[in-house]
């Protein structure tokens, strides 16, 4: 057929919804369809859609800002592969249901397609050919295109937005991969972890601990004022989470939510997720976001064979794309996000975890947020919520942990405008920025307090959404340990980074940045690693005291007290920061077990002090966190 003749049928039947009994060739009321999609429907409705399913798109399509072919697609009324054939049809050009990606040449212009599948070039021997994605509402225009330039549509062919994308995906293979590994440090090298430990910082390093030695051998430094000044660094950093206590959170206002909603990307990076891979598929299926402006990137290892085969065994909607990333070093969840962001198409992106269960509403939360803030806000963190505090004591103090930290002292940090550390998911970005800003450093194994840090040197500032992500904490002591040994080692390099020039750090975070960032940051460093000896001191120290000696009101006496403080606080902040805001469900499941926090915080000091001894050895090094579905894990705790 042509365009403008009807053909029926020309869609596959099974594509279609429940519109067998319509008649197609009855004329188009006007008043059915508004003008600017007058031309479309009328070429869909020659396809053989029927007009109650094409009614339903359009009215979609209104609120969305987007076409009425954009919703059927989004929406799975039509086949994409059958659709597009019966454009071809009526184009009389070939169709192309898959792209052999060795006829594509690479240039980083190629990487706009997979933002917006328009068209690419084939490099056949005998001649070369164009690749497009027509769109039903251009048709027309392209057909007579064809009448008037004869000889034209013989170097055409059509081919659906997944295949044209796919080719794209798989000919910038190795330039994406080296883009994604090196384009912070070739152009930010001030910001990367790529180098563990600047020369300069080596130098200082050991002139330091020379000094120190000397100090201490020579009695310059005594033990007396070693110990005063860690304890009182400590003292510091609990004080700012104390502040969180007193600086309350107000009630925010209602934020209205626009029904014209941007195209959002969605970041999941997954390895060796496929006993989770069903869970997460459902739980981004319930996002409140027009499908047909989601742009949902599931990024996958590509030697990760058994999550990939399980993903595709889904149904999955068209808002879903495997993203296959390169094996190569360093392998890290930045690396991967950096590969894929290269074809994020939305104005927004958020990263999750393959765990996580985000709230259906939490995109709309996050665009009425940003729209209601100042520009200078490019980033909003969503509140991590334990789902499975009653699994273990473990789990129990990590959701403590976790509810001080992102119901707290996050949004506490936000308000008063101070450097954010995120949270490794659920972090919502402006696409541009996070772009501008040179995206995640693939060499930070803690790649978003990293960010959040940077981005504040930058000028930028991150803020806080209440819509929460449920996610499962780790439920054995050797999983929670390798994570949380990441965790500090990540902590070790951003400080690292941060502090190749201090002067210009303070001059770009200012005085007040800059001291917050080395209390929540060294000082959370200081703390862990020094937690053990001032127990061992607090304990030998009382020993001392309850035989008299030395006096109370000495200078030991004073240290005495001031480490029994910090201790009290610690552990009493830690207990009182989580139980304030959590909700009863929640203080209910964890129960009887925040009394092991003591020693929870010891174990802190054992990741602390595996994270300095691994840091000069693997400083890339990535230990993968194991994932359980919900089902399951609830199966294991109820035997």
């Amino acid at each position: 057929m042509r365009i403008g003749e009807y053909a029926p049928g020309g869609i596959d039947d099974r594509a279609l919804l429940d519109d067998r009994s319509i008649r197609h060739d009855a004329p188009l009321p006007a008043r059915t369809f508004s003008d600017s999609y007058q031309q479309e429907a009328e070429v869909l409705l020659q396809l053989g859609i029927g007009k109650p399913t094409i009614a339903r798109a359009m009215q979609l399509a209104r609120r969305n800002g987007t076409s009425i072919e954009q919703e059927l697609l989004a929406s799975g009324s039509i086949d994409a592969d059958s659709y597009y054939a019966s454009l071809a049809r009526g184009l009389r050009v070939p169709f192309l249901s898959v792209i052999d990606n060795s006829l594509v040449s690479d240039a980083k212009a190629l990487d706009s397609q997979l933002m917006q599948a328009r068209c690419i070039r084939l490099n056949y021997i005998n001649k070369g050919m164009l690749a497009i994605v027509p769109e039903a509402r251009n048709l027309a225009a392209l057909s007579r295109t064809f009448e008037s330039k004869p000889g034209l549509a013989d170097s055409i062919v059509v081919t659906t937005p997944t295949a044209l994308r796919a080719a794209v995906w798989q000919t910038g293979t190795d330039r994406r991969l080296r883009e994604s590994v090196t384009t912070l440090f070739e152009d930010k090298a001030r910001f990367s972890a790529r180098i563990v430990l600047s020369g300069r910082q080596g130098f200082l390093a050991g002139v330091g601990i020379c000094a120190f030695a000397f100090s201490l051998a020579t009695g310059t430094l005594t033990p007396t004022i070693l110990h005063a000044a860690i304890s009182l660094l400590y003292l510091a950093a609990i004080l700012v989470r104390a502040a969180a206590l007193v600086d309350r959170k107000r009630r925010r206002p209602e934020l209205p939510v626009s029904e014209r909603l941007p195209v959002y990307t969605v970041l999941v990076p997954l390895y060796r997720e496929a006993s989770v891979a069903t869970q997460l598929v459902k739980a981004l299926s319930r996002l409140n976001w027009p499908a047909s402006r989601l742009d949902i990137k599931l990024v996958c290892e590509a030697d990760d064979h058994a999550t990939i085969g399980t993903i595709r065994a889904e149904r999955l909607g068209s808002q879903f794309e495997i993203v296959e990333v390169p094996p190569a070093h360093p392998r890290t969840k930045p690396k991967a996000l950096n590969y894929a962001l290269a074809g994020a198409r939305g104005e927004f992106v958020v990263i999750y975890d393959a765990e996580d269960r985000p709230h259906p509403d939490q995109l709309r939360a996050a665009y009425a947020q940003f729209a209601a803030s100042p520009n200078d806000v490019v980033c909003l963190q969503a509140p991590l919520v334990i789902s499975n505090g009653a699994a273990s004591w473990i789990t129990a103090a990590f959701a403590l942990e976790y509810a001080a930290l992102f119901r707290m002292l996050l949004p506490m940090l936000a308000r008063r405008g101070m450097p954010v550390p995120l949270g490794g998911t659920s972090n919502h970005l402006r696409v541009a920025e996070l772009r501008a800003c040179g995206g995640w450093d693939p060499y930070n194994v803690t790649e978003d307090a990293d960010l959040g840090m940077r981005l504040y040197r930058l000028g930028y500032k991150c803020g806080v959404i209440d819509c929460p992500t449920y996610e499962d904490a780790p439920t054995t002591f050797k999983v929670w340990l390798n994570q949380r040994t990441r965790w500090f080692k990540g902590w070790l390099q951003t400080w690292l980074v941060m502090m190749r020039e201090p002067a210009r750090l303070v001059r770009e975070m200012g005085v007040v940045g800059f001291l917050i960032f080395q209390l929540l940051i060294g000082g959370m460093l200081l703390s862990s690693l020094s937690h053990p000896w001032l127990i061992m001191l607090l304990v030998t120290t009382a020993g001392y005291l309850a035989l008299g000696f030395p006096p109370a009101d000495s200078s030991e006496g004073a240290l005495f007290l001031l480490d029994l403080t910090n201790m009290a606080a610690s552990y009493g902040l830690f207990l009182l920061l989580g139980r304030v805001v959590m909700l009863r469900e929640e203080k209910r499941s964890i129960g009887w077990r925040w009394i092991y926090v003591p020693f929870y915080w010891l174990l802190i000091s054992v990741a602390a002090w595996r994270a300095l001894l691994e840091l000069p050895r693997k400083p890339f090094f990535w230990d993968k966190t194991p994932h359980v579905p919900v089902s399951t894990r609830e199966t294991l705790r109820r035997a």
